[in-house]
């Protein structure tokens, strides 16, 4: 199983289904403007709150990494993003042409290790975190930044078989999200005091083997009726 054209698959539908056909142009379908590099850095902003990085606040507090997980698959949904409209504009080739790409990126067999762990101390995680900030903002190379998100997200322990499955959840849930609301501004985000993330989190690990089509009705079930 090809994990990353799948996921690749999965993003071009969510986007064509959310912003309309033609997005790789820069325009969603309601004439907005659409910068997936702002969405990657605003992103890793939140990546970064994270961490209790604040020498002034929460000073004995541990990093969230249940959130730090989730915050690594946004980043990855908006850099597949920018993947896909790239090639698409520049006529780079197929989405399969994207996948074959990544698989022979330096350091994604390491990226595919879900055993090999690191262990580095909080200061040395944000610190990877802001080499990629960097090369987003200084390296318009986007197999670059490829490799950089990679490499990231194996020193923070997001190796790929989790980060799939936390991608296809989050992607079911933007699905959820957009069918209930989200772009209206009625969808409800806080469900019985937990975040949606978290209560999709929920549903993965007590139903590992779940199906797309199933995860869908259980947060349909789960969202609060009122």
């Amino acid at each position: 199983m090809n994990r990353i054209l799948q996921m690749l698959e999965l993003q071009q539908e969510l986007n064509d289904a959310t912003n309309g056909l033609n997005w790789e142009n820069g325009i969603t379908k309601n004439g907005k403007k659409i910068d997936w590099r702002r969405c990657i850095y605003l992103e890793t902003a939140e990546l970064i709150e994270s961490y209790p990085w604040k020498h002034w606040k929460n000073i004995d507090a541990s990093p969230d990494y249940a959130n730090i997980k989730i915050e690594i698959v946004d980043i990855w949904h908006f850099i597949m993003s920018e993947t896909l409209r790239l090639y698409k504009i520049e006529s780079l080739g197929s989405i399969e042409d994207i996948a074959r790409v990544v698989s022979n990126m330096d350091g994604f067999k390491t990226f595919q290790d879900e055993y090999a762990k690191s262990q580095l101390s909080t200061y040395e995680e944000i610190e990877i975190v802001e080499e990629m900030i960097k090369i987003l903002f200084c390296n318009s190379d986007i197999n670059t930044l490829i490799i950089s998100f990679l490499n990231m997200s194996s020193q923070l322990n997001l190796k790929l078989p989790e980060l799939y499955k936390l991608y296809v959840g989050k992607n079911i849930l933007n699905k959820f999200r957009q069918n209930s609301g989200y772009k209206e501004g009625s969808y409800i985000k806080i469900w019985n005091g937990k975040e949606d993330n978290v209560v999709m989190q929920t549903i993965l690990d007590t139903k590992t083997d779940i199906t797309p089509n199933e995860l869908y009705d259980a947060l349909k079930e789960a969202y609060p009726k009122s």
